[in-house]
């Protein structure tokens, strides 16, 4: 009886061990996990013909102090009015580290116009060609798809200037 009871202690501590074991590994793998994200992109209506916007990179910010992170990017010129009305297009798609997502930020190329009476002006968007346009997400990656659309705002964002046309980009993250 004793040593039924000595053998069945011991296989309590080894099933013990054998659990602590496995918890450990799968705590040390899930730093290596990836999670797939997807960012689609939308407009509001406005009385311009065409407003066209270059989109050649997207970097996303994980985590409060992790760098940037470039994703797979449809590298466009997107005339945000084919968009409207709850129409989308996805602009970015990737596998990223899991994690929180801080901030998504879109760098521009130099072709950015808009077409108002048949005339295409430039938009001028000098910062958004060098450090990009930041959106706050401040959400949770989860394992499953994160789809995340930006309405990309061409009514707030384009303002008439002395006979010009700038871009100052208004993007919000869609509920």
């Amino acid at each position: 009886m004793v040593a039924n009871l000595n053998q069945s202690m011991k296989t309590k501590a080894l099933s013990l061990a054998a659990l602590a074991c496995s918890l450990l590994l799968f705590s040390c793998k899930k730093d290596a996990r990836t999670v797939p994200v997807q960012l689609l992109l939308t407009d509001n209506p406005i009385n311009y013909e065409e407003v066209n916007v270059d989109i050649r990179e997207v970097h996303l910010k994980i985590d409060d102090d992790a760098a940037w992170t470039r994703i797979d990017t449809k590298d466009s010129v997107y005339n945000l009015l084919d968009y409207q009305d709850g129409v989308t297009t996805v602009i970015a798609q990737d596998e990223v580290p899991e994690g929180f997502l801080k901030e998504v930020r879109f760098v521009l190329g130099p072709n950015n116009s808009v077409v108002v009476d048949g005339t295409e002006y430039p938009l001028q968007a000098p910062s958004a060609e060098s450090s990009g346009l930041k959106i706050k997400i401040d959400k949770d990656l989860k394992e499953t798809l994160n789809t995340f659309t930006l309405d990309f705002d061409a009514a707030l964002s384009v303002k008439e200037e002395n006979g010009g046309y700038k871009l100052s980009p208004v993007i919000t993250l869609k509920p």
